[in-house]
């Protein structure tokens, strides 16, 4: 399996070479140059497996390049971190299926793909007798997971930022506990887009990053998608063995189209989705891209769900690509024409064919909290934030002809206090968690200042 940037500039690089490079040296994103597609017979042997070979079935078919003894290691040892069997069990509530994403560390999804990404790091930093710098940005979630998946790792410092007093307390204290040395957190002065802009920047400093060997780790990485294309196959096994289904919706609550454009690669694969539901909060970008063909930003709001709280959605770029059948020199305009402007618009054939991957709708923060409270009304069961925008959203756009699947991307106690609002009393608090206020925390804010960012990862390199 090649990799190919979708810029064009960059062509034929292994696997190895795709996750070591994250963000492509032209500004675009990595892609495999094919995607194997699944047969229906390959999709029913594939439901009949256990979540870690499940995912050694779909990685091995990307991941070239790595023995197959070599990478079976490396899942089983990512996976053998987290709290339940099944890694990511399915639960019925309430008419619907509830993907259960938040067993792994952090409690959180990305847990399913960081710790399987620092494993993978660790691995080809020893292989090849380097080190590397990672920089990342999070609204919340990410952070913490690319945290805990290289802490202590050999061979590797992390720089996280986080916008300053703009992610839930948990997350923050998930982050700044971690004191290993090679962890480095900067709350910084902005939004999370601040962050992600200077990711790019110093990222787009070809010499600075071969100089300092910078990694990613934000879903820029492909190999990031790789382990959430996982989870689709794995849920649809579940629910196909317990309805005898033949296809399902995917609800996905998003904000940097990183966890869907998983289940949109998964699609192409073979997988029988009738759609992916996009899930937004009022920072409705992407939905609004879906149901309108408008692609433009706006001011970014706070809201109870923050790790949405975005307006530039980086693996959108992705999708773009195969929107624009493999047109690198179209997304180069494209992408050119958004970073002077911020908008794109797309006409109405090209919307048509949106619509034929996609439904879209956004929840404002009454209808979030509403959401948390009726459903624990009726169920007893409690949703964070995000997945309860993505059960509204679901439930809005599906009318019980196939199985509703919604991707429950945190624990509720990472958002305790919204959940609280919502129900009247808080979330019960994981083990975990439970003295996570009186750990020792080191962190340093910063301005949302590339120069600042750049200056802060030089003195500290690895």
């Amino acid at each position: 399996m090649q990799y190919i940037s979708t810029r064009g500039q960059i062509q034929d690089i292994s696997f190895k070479e795709a996750v070591m490079m994250g963000l492509a040296d032209d500004g675009g994103l990595l892609l495999p140059a094919s995607i194997p597609t699944l047969t229906a017979g390959d999709i029913a042997a594939l439901n009949k497996l256990a979540y870690p070979e499940l995912a050694m079935r779909i990685i091995s078919l990307f991941a070239g390049g790595i023995p197959s003894a070599d990478l079976k290691d490396l899942i089983d040892r990512s996976y053998s971190t987290f709290s339940h069997e099944e890694v990511t069990p399915i639960v019925h509530q309430n008419g619907l299926y509830i993907l259960e994403l938040f067993h792994g560390p952090t409690l959180a999804f990305k847990d399913v793909a960081l710790q399987f990404l620092g494993n993978l790091f660790e691995y080809l930093l020893r292989e090849r007798g380097e080190k590397m710098n990672i920089l990342g940005a999070t609204s919340g979630d990410t952070g913490s997971a690319a945290i805990y998946g290289v802490r202590g790792k050999e061979n590797i410092n992390i720089f996280i930022l986080h916008p300053h007093q703009k992610v839930s307390p948990i997350q923050e204290l998930q982050m700044t506990t971690v004191t290993d040395p090679n962890v480095f957190n900067l709350a910084i002065r902005g939004t999370f887009d601040d962050g992600q802009r200077i990711v790019k920047e110093v990222f787009g400093d070809l010499d600075f990053k071969s100089r300092l060997s910078l990694g990613a780790v934000n879903s820029i990485n492909w190999a990031r998608v790789l382990a959430q294309v996982v989870y689709y196959f794995y849920a649809f096994g579940r629910v196909q063995k317990q309805t005898g289904c033949q296809e399902v919706y995917f609800s996905v609550p998003t904000g940097n189209f990183g966890d869907i454009f998983a289940g949109y690669i998964a699609k192409r694969m073979g997988l029988p989705i009738r759609r992916l539901i996009l899930a937004t909060n009022e920072n409705d970008i992407l939905s609004r891209f879906v149901s309108r063909g408008d692609y433009s930003i706006a001011d970014v709001v706070e809201t109870p769900a923050p790790s949405m709280d975005i307006q530039l959605a980086s693996n959108f770029e992705r999708y773009l690509y195969y929107l624009l059948d493999g047109d690198a020199a179209r997304v180069r305009q494209a992408m050119a024409d958004f970073a002077g402007t911020g908008s794109l618009t797309f006409d109405s054939s090209l919307q048509k064919r949106v619509a034929a991957d996609f439904l879209s709708g956004a929840a404002n923060r009454s209808e979030t909290l509403a959401t948390i409270r009726d459903f624990y009304k009726d169920t007893g069961y409690v949703l964070d934030p995000h997945t309860a925008i993505g059960v509204k959203v679901g439930m809005e756009q599906t009318g019980g002809e196939c199985p509703l699947i919604c991707l429950a991307t945190a624990h509720p106690a990472k958002f305790g206090a919204a959940v609280e609002e919502a129900i009247g009393i808080p979330p019960a608090m994981p083990e975990s968690l439970q003295d996570i206020e009186q750990r020792p925390s080191r962190c340093e804010i910063i301005d949302a200042a590339t120069d600042q960012v750049r200056t802060f990862v030089e003195q500290h390199a690895c």
